[in-house]
């Protein structure tokens, strides 16, 4: 694949929102306020222009970039830079009207009406060329103004797939590369099922969903066609302005996109990221699922990224979105920049006066002004930022990688298993990271098509139901040369099409067993594991597990924990297999939080895997650190209602907000954060 041309580097941490200039153009006292409060909130950034497109060209062919140059001159003149944005996430009315096939077709065989946004087709060769045009005359236009920092390219891209024959057209041809003829083609998607086997290309239709393998490949296929757009859509961005950077928001894993490959082609990854703080009776499982999202976001890459949106106070389509409680925005702000970012943004800068969004969060709100909490907590945070601007570089190497793969996840939520409830593939990969994130221990994320496995010590591998190509193999070095593996429940279970491994699995060398029998249980049944006597990691005691638990047959793997009832009592639910210079553990059941804790603090020992601080810290709170040259920055994190006291490591640190010496221990008040840097260099990886 063509790769990215930039590494993008900012020489400030950026601090800004998504700037809806063009709605308040009959308002010049507003507009005029608007550059004066973001000089107050020490806003250094605007993201502008998305969504414009209906003032950029009201009508075919006539272009109004009036506004828009005095948008940037305004930025400019007030030391504010600008992410410029494509406009492709909303086409203008007109366009829909003139032009038809570039609305999506539902699976029904409808055209959808002009509504909403995102709702373009990515084949059309129509939208493609009106993209084209628009993009050109921006680049062409702003490619060399002052304020442009970086390219928007489009708006939050999603893969729920358009329906109409072009579409359908590309499939085929997508499917004809993968599998070369109809025959691989059913064998691949096991189309004898149920008399489904295809004897013309034309007669593949991705609408029946008890083909697996079909509607797999048709989630494949949008992904890729949905980069195949991107691609097209930042030609003439490359073309006119190749020392310009660009970027597009990436949103939580539910989109559809596999990730992984987009990352690709961005020269910083950008995500949106929208918790839902206060929803539960204690703040750190979000905080602990927001951290998860973050080093996703910086492991695409393994390097800083950019928090694109995030609200200053609450959102207005998640149901129940409560205002952030003191102490909160901050610390929110700087888990972010903790994590990996190299900036904080909002969405938005001024509320709306009407539409979908009129009563999401803004900076500013409908009583305007400077005299709300929520723009003094804004300007606190952009006063926090730009203290903390050398720090932008990405984490110590980290000795822990979470395996997280998207299209493992397409095919186990297509999975009919005989427990297709509560899967939650995302919730276990969160929950088997919970246990880092309390010791303060750095994890990356990688996906299964990572190839150099070398730099972890440990890797844990979640639920890894299907195994794409080659996957099984490296794993498998990187044990035999020493590296510790975790496997579990619901792993190996079919290949790259979908398709049952015959006989065992190709992880079968790794875990030294295999697995007859998987028990499912219901909200009423607790199944429990109890330790070995004198096990190699010195764990002692009992915990439940439920919803799946693996009846396996040992060969080469010894017990470490056996089930405790029902008819394989006493048979292994925890189990080491030592293969090599290393050794893979496989957990059979669905353990509780307790137990993930408790084995990766005795495998973290074991390991010696190195941790932030030394001390043991609070439930709810969090050590990480960012490097920059050869000293790390180390941010304290309380995600409790509650003060709590932190034992700090034996050097002096300086608090990069008041700049006092601080040894010993630290007290973070309610929600509090605490920004360290060390007395003395450090030697980092």
């Amino acid at each position: 694949m063509k790769q990215t041309k930039h590494r993008f580097q900012p020489k400030f941490l950026l601090h800004g929102a998504d700037y809806n200039y063009e709605q308040w153009l009959d308002y010049p006292d507003i507009l005029a306020e608007d550059f004066r409060l973001m000089q107050e909130a020490h806003c250094n950034v605007m993201n502008v222009g998305i969504f414009a497109w209906a003032m950029l060209e009201p009508a075919e062919g006539l272009y109004q970039f009036d506004w828009l140059d005095r948008l940037l001159d305004s930025l400019h003149g007030n030391g504010i830079q600008a992410i410029l944005a494509t406009p492709s996430g909303a086409k203008p009315p007109w366009m829909s009207q003139a032009y038809p096939e570039i609305r999506r077709v539902d699976e029904y065989g409808r055209r959808e009406p002009h509504r909403q946004r995102h709702n373009h087709c990515p084949t059309s060769p129509v939208y493609r060329q009106k993209v084209r045009q628009i993009n050109t005359l921006l680049a062409e236009r702003y490619g060399a103004h002052p304020a442009l920092l970086m390219w928007h390219v489009s708006n939050e891209y999603n893969a729920h797939g358009c329906h109409c024959d072009l579409c359908y057209a590309a499939f085929r041809e997508w499917l004809r590369n993968r599998y070369g003829s109809l025959d691989a083609l059913n064998h691949a998607w096991w189309t004898t099922f149920w008399s489904h086997r295809y004897t013309d290309w034309s007669q593949i239709e991705p609408v029946d969903i008890s083909i697996h393998g079909l509607m797999l490949d048709w989630q494949r296929f949008n992904s890729d066609q949905v980069l195949d757009f991107f691609l097209a859509e930042i030609e003439p961005l490359r073309a006119s302005t190749p020392e310009v950077p660009l970027t597009t928001n990436f949103m939580r894993p539910d989109v559809g996109l596999d990730y992984w490959r987009f990352a690709e082609h961005v020269d910083v990854v950008a995500w949106d990221s929208y918790p839902r703080w206060h929803s539960q009776p204690e703040e750190w499982p979000v905080g602990v699922e927001t951290a998860f999202y973050h080093d996703l976001h910086r492991s695409y890459k393994k390097q800083p990224f950019l928090l694109m949106e995030s609200t200053p106070s609450v959102t207005n389509w998640q149901g129940i979105s409560r205002p952030k409680k003191p102490n909160m925005h901050l610390l929110s702000a700087m888990q972010a920049v903790a994590h990996g970012a190299d900036g904080v943004q909002y969405f938005q800068w001024r509320q709306s006066r009407g539409g979908e969004e009129k009563f999401h969060g803004a900076v500013v709100s409908h009583i305007n002004g400077r005299h709300t909490r929520v723009f003094q907590d804004v300007q606190n945070v952009g006063a926090c930022l730009a203290q903390l601007s050398p720090a932008t570089a990405v984490s110590p190497q980290a000795e822990v990688a979470l395996l997280y793969d998207f299209q493992n996840e397409w095919a186990l939520q297509l999975a009919q298993l005989q427990r297709s409830e509560e899967k939650l593939y995302q919730e276990r990969c969160i929950a088997h990271y919970q246990s880092f994130w309390q010791m303060g221990i750095p994890v990356d994320l990688i996906s299964s098509a990572a190839t150099d496995l070398s730099p972890y010590r440990l890797i844990i591998a979640p639920m890894l139901y299907m195994l794409r190509d080659g996957i099984a193999e490296r794993l498998e070095t990187f044990v035999r040369q020493g590296g510790t593996l975790i496997l579990t429940y619901l792993s190996g279970l079919v290949d790259t099409s979908d398709l049952c491994f015959i006989g065992s699995s190709p992880l079968r060398p790794l875990l030294g067993l295999w697995v007859e029998q998987t028990d499912v249980l219901f909200a009423h049944d607790v199944q429990t594991m109890a330790l070995e006597a004198d096990n190699e990691l010195g764990l002692t005691g009992s915990y439940p597990v439920t919803h799946y638990a693996d009846i396996v047959h040992m060969e080469t793997a010894v017990p470490v924990a056996r089930y405790g009832h029902d008819y394989y009592a006493g048979q292994a639910a925890l189990t080491v297999n030592q293969l090599g210079d290393g050794c893979c553990y496989y957990i059979a059941g669905r353990p509780d939080g307790r137990f993930l804790l408790d084995f990766y603090a005795a495998l973290g020992k074991k390991l010696g895997l190195a941790r932030t601080l030394q001390a043991p810290l609070p439930l709810g709170v969090t050590a990480q650190r960012r490097r920059h040259s050869d000293q790390a920055t180390l941010f304290l994190m309380n995600f409790h209602s509650g003060s709590q006291i932190i034992e700090l490591d034996s050097d002096v640190y300086t608090d990069a907000m008041t700049q006092e010496q601080l040894n010993g221990r630290v007290e973070l008040e309610p929600f509090g954060v605490c920004v360290l840097y060390p007395d003395r260099k450090e030697s980092l990886q």
